[in-house]
């Protein structure tokens, strides 16, 4: 048995952890990664870094790997990658499952102001704030850059590059975040406005917290759906259920 994960997310690791503990010993799991972040942390396996060369590409590895089934657990926001792995399984007829944590929701307290994309989040930023906490990663900071009169703490696991905004701070860390850390930096960096991703999970969702209780509003972007016709679970160890459900109960390790 071959299982692709397209992997880079915490859950995909821990997907990788499951299967690897199992007792089969033909069941082989290859990890993709796509090689955007520095020094990424491992999940043990096969590990293959960069991309396939689109949706071809991939169907070709499927069919020249072998697989028996891949599961997209990528990040929320990837969806290239999993437009991708959609029409590859379409190709190939190999079995695909997409693995996505749950998205965040607002509490009461909130101040949200939910948008399509970053650009769309931009556009709001003037009427909201003046100092902003930027969590989007260190991609898409060309679509904040024409925002000069607003001041940018930018945190992200890697540096980013331009285009970006004029003035701006860069926050090198990775989470997982603490409440107690996220209430300082808003803080000691007079925020007053904070954008995010709706990665979901708890290790970024303090910031959620510290936002709420300094009564900050905060511009949160939507996920894009998974690919139609896609089942879709929320954990790594459904994923391993549904790989059990469809191969046999003998063919993978029990969640």
């Amino acid at each position: 048995m071959h299982v692709l994960i397209l992997g880079g997310t915490a859950e995909a690791r821990r997907l990788a952890e499951s299967l690897a503990a199992g007792t089969r010993a033909d069941l082989r799991v290859t990890s993709s990664l796509a090689g955007r972040v520095g020094a990424p942390r491992l999940p043990p396996g096969e590990v293959r870094v960069g991309g396939f060369g689109g949706a071809e590409g991939l169907a070709r590895w499927l069919r020249e790997h072998r697989a028996d089934a891949f599961v997209d657990a990528t990040h929320p926001f990837a969806g290239t990658v999993s437009a991708n792995a959609a029409a590859a399984a379409a190709a190939t007829g190999v079995p695909l499952l997409a693995l996505r944590r749950p998205g965040w929701a607002p509490a009461e307290g909130d101040v949200w102001h939910e948008t399509g994309s970053l650009e769309e989040a931009a556009g709001l930023l003037p009427s909201l704030g003046r100092r902003v906490f930027l969590t989007t990663g260190r991609l898409g900071l060309g679509a904040f850059a024409a925002l000069e009169d607003l001041w940018f703490l930018v945190r992200s696991v890697d540096a980013p590059s331009a285009p970006a905004p004029a003035r701006m701070e860069v926050l090198l860390d990775r989470g997982p975040f603490t409440l107690r850390g996220e209430r300082e930096l808003l803080r000691r960096h007079a925020v007053d406005v904070l954008v995010t991703k709706d990665s979901g999970g708890a290790a970024t969702a303090p910031k959620l917290t510290a936002a709420r209780e300094a009564g900050l509003p905060v511009v949160v972007v939507r996920r894009p759906p998974v690919p139609a016709g896609v089942p879709v679970v929320t954990g790594p160890e459904a994923a391993v259920h549904w790989l059990r459900e469809r191969f046999g109960p003998g063919a993978f390790p029990h969640p």
